[in-house]
């Protein structure tokens, strides 16, 4: 017991050291930070909390960030087309919350959720006032999310919760020798639907029984994107007319400066004048823009600026121009469609970025060194669709390689994609259905 009570302190503190972390750079001007703080804030106002209580009864889903948002999405659309269909069942509101200030601020209108908020920090107090308004009729986490004071309240409540398209690592707390409070977290959960046989066996070694493999939701999702294409979206007209009629197009999704670099480098080579780059980066703020056209020599197109010419003088814009920068958001899954090649950022720094979104239109995917954490990339490998580098060397082979035998690597990368299917119907008939 009295060990027990010294984890479950250590644990304490660490949150609350991590929220105060947080308080502390947004006092300083960290942006992102001073957004959460603020968000967060304004859940916890008595304006915003009668709004939540007006949803009481509510289908709740926690998504860190939109990645994990883009989990929870084909669950959400699943539910709300059943929801459309039996009008004369009551309709359970749906609500989304967002730990990251880019989730909540990138899908804060999402259409098909009837609130979305700010998850508040998650402090027993937060809890217990969140879900007194809310009084939600189940709870859904995605992947990594496991915030105890909510799980513990939910349970003490005896409200169904259940963790998504989850993953588990050897390395993970849960499975230290100091984590057996926050394993115990694990088994406060309904049901963990987990990725993969591996994270089960892992689970099941350390007796959190309730759980079982479904899969990842993504790869619905991104089937979903693909099967929903609107082939005379006027938004893809300037993507179009760029990569029309060039056969070494290469799509570079979500990039760091890192990844900007090795790609300029490549594109600066006397060789690449029949091959096109779309570069969309993962921070698109005028720092960072400046900073890339700067990097490509000037020769980046914007495309915000030449979206806004009428369609003459977007192909005569066009015309010459070799590098096309995406300096806006929401365009990126549907983008990749139009290379030969596509390279995933974020491998050179916490880790690489969604590589399924560009494998599902049946190309070859190329990303930086840290991709151990993330099951897809490992197997994209393993089938002969994807490689990792490390230097430019590396990548210069790989892009070559990638362009000129984009037809064949492709068909493995399509074929992946098409074997993961099928999680979200796994799920949802077990959580809905039963």
């Amino acid at each position: 017991m009295q060990k027990l009570l010294y984890l479950c302190t250590i644990f304490v503190k660490t949150m609350f050291l991590y929220f105060l972390f947080i308080r502390i750079a947004a006092l300083f001007g960290h942006k992102k930070a001073r957004a959460l703080v603020q968000g967060q804030k304004q859940t916890m106002t008595d304006e915003t909390l009668k709004q939540i209580a007006d949803l009481r009864g509510a289908v709740w889903f926690h998504a860190a960030s939109v990645g994990e948002f883009e989990q929870a999405r084909p669950i959400i659309e699943r539910l709300a087309a059943q929801q459309r269909q039996t009008p004369h069942h009551p309709k359970r509101p749906i609500v989304v919350t967002f730990f990251s200030p880019s989730g909540y601020e990138v899908r804060k209108n999402y259409a098909l959720a009837d609130g979305v908020f700010y998850l508040p920090f998650a402090t027993r107090r937060n809890a217990k006032r969140f879900l007194d308004a809310l009084q939600p009729k189940m709870a859904i986490f995605i992947k990594y999310e496991f915030w105890p004071a909510y799980v513990l309240e939910l349970k003490k409540r005896s409200v169904p919760a259940y963790s998504i398209s989850a993953i588990f690592r050897p390395g993970q707390i849960f499975f230290t020798w100091y984590g057996k409070k926050q394993l115990s977290l694990l088994k406060c959960f309904t049901h963990i639907y987990v990725q993969d046989e591996a994270s089960l066996q892992l689970l099941k070694s350390h007796g959190v029984e309730q759980s079982s493999v479904a899969g990842d939701t993504r790869f619905d999702r991104v089937m979903d994107v693909k099967s929903g294409l609107n082939e005379d979206d006027p938004r893809l007209i300037p993507v179009a007319l760029f990569a029309e009629g060039c056969e070494r197009v290469i799509v570079a999704g979500s990039t760091w400066p890192k990844d900007e670099a090795l790609l300029a480098r490549y594109m600066s080579s006397d060789l690449r004048q029949a091959t096109k780059l779309i570069l969309a980066p993962h921070e698109i703020d005028e720092a960072h823009l400046h900073y890339i056209f700067n990097l490509f020599q000037g020769q980046a197109l914007r495309y915000t600026t030449i979206a806004s010419l009428p369609p003459l003088a977007q192909q005569n814009a066009i015309l010459h121009a070799r590098i096309l920068l995406i300096d806006t958001v929401g365009l990126l899954s549907s983008i990749y469609r139009f290379g030969q090649t596509a390279y995933i950022g974020g491998g050179f720094g916490v880790g690489i970025h969604n590589t399924i979104e560009a494998a599902v239109y049946g190309v070859p995917v190329i990303f930086g060194p840290n991709y151990r954490h993330f099951r897809e990339a490992k197997r994209l490998i393993e089938v002969g669709a994807a490689r990792s580098i490390k230097n430019y060397k590396e990548i210069e082979s790989a892009l070559e390689t990638a362009l000129d035998q984009h037809h064949e690597i492709g068909i493995k990368a399509a074929e992946y994609v098409q074997s993961e299917i099928g999680a979200t119907e796994r799920i949802y008939k077990e959580i809905f259905n039963n």
